[in-house]
């Protein structure tokens, strides 16, 4: 059973997992929040079982009585639930959605385990991580792990759809000093106005040559595309704009450099593609989770971090036009970036749900 909701950064690898057991021959049972619904269709085959959930964080008393309540009320029907399918093993991806699922597990004793996305154990992770029986990291180092000698940690890297693993066998291809620069950017979508504003300028501060070399794609929010379409092509700026790209794996094979925020399923497609980035983490992310993140690839030397406070035009166009004169940066780049892959993450957390559902955890894969 996996326990999966709210954004897309936890229900992904859920949905890989999913694939993975599936092809193992398990049957598995995905329990999620009513917003689960947008993701319905990432688990063709599986059950899908929807419980209520909350999140109490940044309510006011009202609203944390009422999001206890709900909390409650998922976690006796989540008790319901896994009477009746009787699980061998119940896995939780974070956030509130799973803390109902969770609970039910740590209250009827079913073998359970967490798996962290981000280089830093998120909260509901974090209220329940000495309750459980093993705990799976995308990171070799991860903050906030409980000081817990007889529970193993696992790093198994964060699974990533099938079109990314693809990648981690095709090389990087970096770009000679006359020919056309790709730059991927996407991510804007949280805090967009630095996407949205200060990387257009930076292209357009590129002196002429440079900017005749670009061949930009960028993602951004449908109420920027038209201004940011504008600022391209009155710069005479290749460049192809679009609120949501359903083939970025596509893009991502082919880019020279990709400008991005740092969740923890960016980086770990960066990693599994071998990619060199400029990551712009979210400011406001939990436990600044995203600095930390972006930490993994730049301490590696495979991606430079650029704080959006300290993001500005000049400064960025700069660090372009360095990555641009000198090729050999992004190369090496790509190659650090992509020894901190993990192509087989999905089989790596699927041999620990199975030695988790066989009582056979014997630290083998352990960080």
């Amino acid at each position: 059973m996996l326990a999966a909701g709210g954004t897309g950064g936890h229900v992904f690898p859920a949905q890989v997992l999913a694939a993975e057991l599936d092809r193992r021959g398990r049957a598995v049972d995905i329990v999620t929040d009513r917003r689960g619904d947008d993701y319905s269709d990432h688990f063709p085959g599986q059950t899908i079982h929807r419980i209520a959930a909350a999140t109490p964080s940044g309510q006011g008393i009202i609203g944390k009585i009422v999001a206890t309540a709900l909390i409650a009320q998922g976690t006796l029907q989540a008790r319901r639930l896994i009477r009746k399918t009787s699980p061998a093993a119940v896995v939780g991806f974070g956030g509130y959605p799973t803390l109902p699922t969770m609970l039910a597990a740590i209250t009827l004793s079913v073998p359970r385990m967490l798996h962290e996305q981000n280089a830093v154990l998120g909260r509901v992770n974090r209220l329940i991580a000495a309750r459980v029986d093993a705990i799976a990291t995308s990171f070799p180092v991860t903050r906030s792990l409980p000081e817990n000698d007889n529970q193993p940690n696992f790093v198994t890297g964060n699974p990533v759809r099938d079109e990314v693993r693809a990648l981690a066998v095709m090389s990087y291809e970096h770009p000679g000093l006359d020919d056309p620069f790709k730059l991927l950017i996407f991510g804007g979508s949280q805090g967009a106005s630095g996407f949205s504003n200060v990387i257009p300028h930076a292209l357009m501060a590129l002196p002429k040559s440079y900017r005749q070399r670009l061949c930009v794609v960028q993602q951004c929010r449908q109420e920027d595309l038209e201004f940011v379409r504008r600022l391209y092509v009155k710069n005479d700026i290749q460049a192809e704009t679009a609120s949501f790209f359903d083939d970025l794996p596509d893009r991502l094979a082919t880019a020279h450099l990709v400008i991005a925020r740092s969740g923890a399923g960016t980086v770990s497609e960066l990693a599994v593609a071998g990619r060199p980035s400029v990551l712009v983490p979210y400011p406001h992310a939990t436990d600044d989770h995203q600095t930390r993140n972006a930490e993994v690839l730049s301490s590696a030397g495979g991606a430079w971090v650029l704080p959006e406070a300290e993001m500005t035009v000049e400064r960025l166009s700069q660090h372009l036009a360095k990555l641009m004169d000198q090729p050999d940066l992004l190369k090496n780049a790509a190659e650090a970036a992509h020894g901190r892959g993990y192509p087989n993450a999905a089989g790596l957390l699927a041999d620990v749900v199975e030695a988790l559902a066989a009582n056979k955890l014997d630290g083998r894969a352990r960080a």
